[in-house]
Parts: structure tokens; sequence; C-alpha cells
């Protein structure tokens, strides 16, 4: 019986005193996740003061078992990021070259969320790193969401998806040693000469920004544009900055590492916060889709770009970001971009990387976020209404009419097709089988990072000189030192000299 326990008054006269507490000013209820009242949020069960915990105890087992499932896998790449909202303006008319409706009207406004992130390191990793910066935008159509998901570089270091995997291997920490080792990095790099143009880019001034806002962003994929007469042409974005290019070199990014880990997140949601809205100004290069045959570069590799003089820069429109995220977790982390959402008059290119990625990018999602990713807010479509058959799965949503059918055709007034392709149907010819790409008149794997190093300052040759030798000379094996350096001879005499010397001067000391 209670009233023969030891304690059993004390007991008693706590629980009076529990009950008879003065209650919360709030009018909002506690609850439990299926919306029963929670009496105690300070407390846990227990059999008796002192005593055990009660294995009765909903409330603290849902509350330690969500804890323990709040964090999701992480991505593989690009796992460092932050995002904002805002809008994209079209200035120009490009009516002649696309029938994207959000593109079809001078002053015509588009909702959007972008998210930016370093590639290689973790989620934990500091913003100031030596890397390429990705630059991922979502406009919420009113023809569904377009994601267009590119970098801070016009190039990348690879042409193939095949290689995907192995590079970035390369790059991220090594299974032994658990960091990132300059032998891994060098010895790819070494066996993978297209990567000498991203190399002298990634090296130079621009491989450390500033901050998000003061960073380029580029489609960096060859994209097809049709236009409502059903011609096509093939373009390339660039998102140029309004607020200028502004960089760190080798020491102050470092040092801002140390000091602030999160400086790139915190620049981004200070400057939205006190009203100093970061904008970019879109161009597009364009080529006739029966020019790219021809052209003295092959249009399709990711590891080349399109000299301007061939051709130039024509204005799209402006992008502002002018909202901060409520949660980072549920719109940054959760947060999902995949090349292969187009809207009727955009579409992909025979550009193999971005073939790669029209599966791997939604496939990682389906992954981290389950099936149903696309009806998460940040994900879902904003200016239309997702109608197909898609049912079940992890999370999904009960929002369906209960009459509806889950297959197609039917006699049921379900949703049709729309009889009219997104984009211009490409061109094919030859034989299944792996090939090399098509060569080009001017395609090697070290032109344009020549014409790239002959562009900059002496002062910034020898920064780049600098950041390539302090990586370089780190690796241990001879040989893997030799094939890199032979490819910076290749890119330009002066260059591969240059560097050659760094190397050996570092490795003697």
């Amino acid at each position: 019986m209670l009233h023969t326990l030891p304690h059993a008054e004390a007991d008693f006269r706590a629980l009076v005193r529990k009950v008879t507490m003065p209650k919360p000013t709030t009018t909002r209820r506690l609850t439990t996740e299926a919306g029963a009242p929670i009496a105690d949020n300070q407390n846990s069960a227990t059999a008796g003061v002192g005593g055990p915990l009660l294995l009765q105890d909903q409330h603290l087992l849902e509350k330690l078992a969500r804890f323990n499932r709040e964090r999701i896998p992480e991505r593989v790449v690009h796992a460092r990021g932050s995002g904002a909202y805002g809008y994209f303006e079209v200035t120009d008319d490009v009516t002649g070259f696309t029938r994207a409706d959000f593109l079809s009207a001078v002053g015509r406004r588009t909702d959007l969320f972008i998210r930016f992130s370093t590639v290689a390191d973790n989620l934990g990793g500091p913003d100031a790193a030596r890397d390429p910066r990705g630059f991922a935008v979502k406009f919420y159509t009113e023809e569904g969401n377009y994601d267009l998901v590119g970098n801070n570089t016009p190039v990348f270091f690879i042409k193939d998806p095949l290689k995907f995997p192995d590079f970035i291997h390369s790059q991220k920490r090594d299974p032994f040693t658990g960091k990132q080792e300059p032998d891994n990095v060098w010895d790819f790099w070494a066996h993978s000469p297209e990567a000498t143009h991203q190399i002298t880019w990634l090296m130079g001034d621009r491989g450390i920004p500033a901050s998000y806002r003061h960073m380029n962003g580029y489609g960096s994929h060859t994209y097809q544009w049709t236009n409502a007469a059903g011609e096509a042409f093939f373009v390339k974005y660039h998102f140029k900055t309004n607020q200028g290019i502004r960089c760190l070199d080798a020491a102050q990014g470092a040092e801002l590492s140390g000091k602030d880990p999160n400086s790139h997140q915190t620049d981004l949601l200070q400057s939205i916060e006190r009203g100093v809205y970061p904008s970019w100004t879109l161009y597009v290069q364009i080529m006739p889709a029966a020019e790219a045959a021809d052209y003295r570069f092959n249009p399709f590799d990711l590891t080349k770009v399109w000299p301007h003089a061939d051709h130039p820069l024509q204005r799209v429109g402006r992008l502002v970001l002018d909202r901060n995220p409520d949660n980072v977790f549920a719109e940054v982390e959760q947060s999902a971009f995949s090349p292969n959402n187009f809207v009727p008059g955009i579409g992909p290119s025979p550009d193999k990387m971005l073939q790669g990625r029209l599966f791997a990018y939604a496939d990682a999602h389906r992954y981290r976020l389950g099936v149903n990713h696309t009806q998460l807010p940040v994900n879902a479509p904003k200016a239309t209404v997702a109608d197909n058959y898609g049912r079940d799965g992890l999370m999904a949503s009960n929002a369906y009419d209960r009459h509806a059918k889950n297959y197609e055709p039917n006699s049921y007034s379900g949703p049709a097709q729309s009889d009219q392709p997104l984009s211009a149907p490409l061109a094919l010819t030859g034989h299944t089988g792996t090939h090399a790409a098509p060569a080009h008149a001017k395609d090697d794997d070290f032109f344009q990072a020549g014409e790239l190093y002959r562009l900059m300052s002496e002062d910034e040759k020898n920064r780049l000189v600098a950041n390539i030798a302090g990586g370089l000379a780190q690796v241990s094996r001879d040989d893997v030192v030799e094939k890199n350096l032979a490819h910076f001879h290749a890119a330009d005499p002066e260059y591969g000299k240059r560097v050659e010397a760094a190397v050996h001067e570092l490795r003697e000391d």
C-alpha cells in the first residue's frame, strides 16, 4: 500500500506542489507528436523519488528517439552550404532563343531559392577553403521548378562522369589516415591532364572567394534552349556578381578559417538581415545548334570555356536575394537540386558530365531525403502544383483525392501527358560503346589553361605558382610530381618552368 512505503508523505506533498504550481502564461499547449498534452517537460518519470526511469515514459522515449534521428546523411559532395530566398527579374528580351515562360517578358519576376557550398569538405568544414563553390538555383516557375546547378568556375576537373567517384575519393579524406592527402589529390590530377585548366582556376586568385556575395556563378555545363518555332540553341550561363569580385589569398583564407569557420554563412545571413541584398546579373552565351559540330573546341566539354570573342555575353536578367531561411536544416540541408528539373524551352545538351548528373543528383536526394523529398516545402513547386501518379513511400503526403487512381492512362480524368517535348531532340549517329569525346580542331587538355595563365598579371602568376607548388611539393612520389609538372609545361613553357623551380626549391628545403 502507498501509505506503508518510505517517504510516501514527502512524495505526496511533492506531487501536490507540482500540480498546484502556477501555470505558464502562454496559451499554447506542449504536446507529444500524437497531439496529447505533456504534463511535465522538466522531469522524467521514475519509480519513486530518485528511482530508475520508467519504460512507460512515452514523452521521454519519443524525445530521445527523435533526437537520435535529427541528422540525415550529409551530402557526399557540397556538404557545407548556405542558402537564401529571392527572385529573378527579366531585364532583356530572350524570346527569340527560348520559349521558357519565366523568361517570356521583360519585368517578369520569379521566386527562387539558392544554395552556395564548398565541394570537398565535410559539413563542419570552413567556408574559406580553397575549393570550388557550388552555385545552385531553384526557380519556382509557373511551369514547374527549374534547377540550374553550377559552380563559381566556368569549367571543371573532368569531362566524363565515369571518373567522378574516383575524383571525389582522391579529394576527400583518405580511408586510412582520415585526412586529405596531397599524394591522393595530385596523383589523380597527374593521371587526368584535362584537369589542368580547372587547377589553374582553383590555384589562382579566385580560388578562395571572400564571401558568397563576392563571387560569380556559372551553369558551367552547356544547356539547350528552344524557341517557340522549335529552333535549338546551345547556351552557357554566367551570373556576374554586382558586389564585385573579392577574394582571399592563401594566408588570409587560413587565418579566416581559424577565426570563423562560418565566415561566408555569417556574411550572407547578416547582409540580408540588414537589408543589403546581394544580386547578380545573368548573362548567357548563345550558339546556334547547327554550329556546334564544327566549333573549334568541343562545345560540350566541361573542361573548356567558349571564348567571349566567339560568343559574346548577352544579358538576360537580375537575381536578387532578400530573405534568409527560417530553419537551416529544413530549408538548406534538405534543399534538393537536380539538373534534370527542366521546364518547357530548356533542356540538356550532349555534355557527358551533365548527362551523368541528370541521374546522380536526383538519386542522391532519394537516398538522403527519401523518394518524397520533392514534397518538402523548400523543394515543392510554389507557382504551380505537382500532379502525377507518384504514391506512397517514406514520408508520403496523404494529401491525395481518396478517389484518385494511381495509374495512367485511366478513365477518371487524371493528369495526362502534354505531347509537347520540353526541348528540341538531339541528333544521334554512330554505334553504341564506350567512346572518347569527339575531337575538334583545337581540342586538347592544355591550350585553355595556358590562355588563362597568359591573361594573368605578374603578381597573379606569382600567387598561382606559389599555391600550386605548396601542394605539389608535399607529394611523396617523384613520378607523380613529374607528371603534374609536364601538364603545366604543356599549358605554357614559362608556367611549367616557374612551377618546377618553385616545387624543387620547396622539396630541397
